[in-house]
């Protein structure tokens, strides 16, 4: 193995969910990480003091513009835009401060920064890299970084979920959930539903999807009741407890949740195959 690809594997994984946190695109960040390397081979590795450090400043730039990019995208967007969900292993719900960064509602927070501000935010809170690496990574001084982190962080803080739960509560407020919505049960729904739930819906425009969320228990259990008797397939997505919706044995819809006192207080149902294409490989090759 060259020195080269020895530094890009041992960092790869590091790589990897820096990008993502700034797409919210699995396929993004491994289009990101093809970009990196061919960069990368092309370096002087004489004159690198970290290879981390380097790395990370080459995917953040190729992230940082790829993201310019999506965003003019997504102003076309038909109907509600959601992060494309990322199976996770188990250990990941383990490393709160990781499941945290990588949630779906966590990455919608995400959605509201600046280019600049996320990559700030992501390097310095997720990450913990100085501001000094920061700023030659989004090519700012590092003074100019101290005062956008502030800023993102504040910001984040404002709009961040509330309420953390254990892995094992989350895991029993979604089996619950679960059985409910296989039942179509309707009160069992409302009973794990928070009042004020909200159900966001992604087809693209390209599968039924709705264009608006919905609000409340009773009309989120309506929707809910729809899909009784679905093959219900529990997940690790984003770092959290999840459903995987199947059709005809094809992957239909990735149903993550937002746990809040033992309640659902969040749905994010990804039905775009675009964005289930990564997805549904991974779960063919864990089967």
């Amino acid at each position: 193995m060259s020195a080269a690809t020895e530094g890009f594997v041992a960092h790869r994984n590091l790589l990897f969910t820096v990008a993502y946190e700034l797409l919210g695109s699995a396929a993004d960040a491994e289009d990101v990480l093809q970009e990196t390397w061919l960069r990368w081979v092309d370096v002087d590795l004489d004159v690198v003091r970290d290879q981390r450090a380097f790395l990370v400043r080459i995917a953040t730039r190729q992230a940082l513009s790829r993201l310019r990019s999506l965003g003019r995208r997504k102003e076309s967007y038909v109907g509600p835009w959601l992060p494309e969900p990322l199976l996770t292993a188990p250990d990941v719900a383990e490393d709160v401060e990781l499941a945290d960064s990588i949630s779906m509602a966590m990455l919608l927070v995400l959605e509201t920064l600046s280019p600049t501000e996320r990559a700030v935010f992501v390097l310095r809170e997720v990450f913990d890299l100085a501001y000094d690496e920061i700023a030659e990574a989004v090519d700012k001084s590092p003074a100019a970084v101290r005062q956008i982190a502030h800023r993102a962080r504040t910001h984040v803080a404002a709009r961040r979920p509330r309420g953390a739960v254990s892995p094992a509560q989350a895991q029993d407020a979604l089996t619950a959930f679960q059985r409910a919505v296989e039942t179509g049960d309707l009160q069992r729904l409302l009973d794990v539903l928070a009042p004020d739930v909200v159900l966001l819906t992604d087809g693209g425009g390209v599968v039924q999807a709705a264009l608006a969320p919905f609000v409340g228990a009773d009309a989120v259990a309506q929707v809910l009741g729809k899909i009784a008797a679905a093959s219900l397939r529990p997940a690790q997505v984003n770092g959290h407890p999840a459903l995987l919706l199947r059709h005809e044995g094809e992957l239909d819809t990735v149903l993550a949740v937002r746990i809040e006192d033992g309640l659902i207080a969040g749905l994010y149902a990804v039905r775009n195959p675009e964005k289930l294409s990564h997805m549904a490989r991974e779960t063919a090759l864990r089967r």
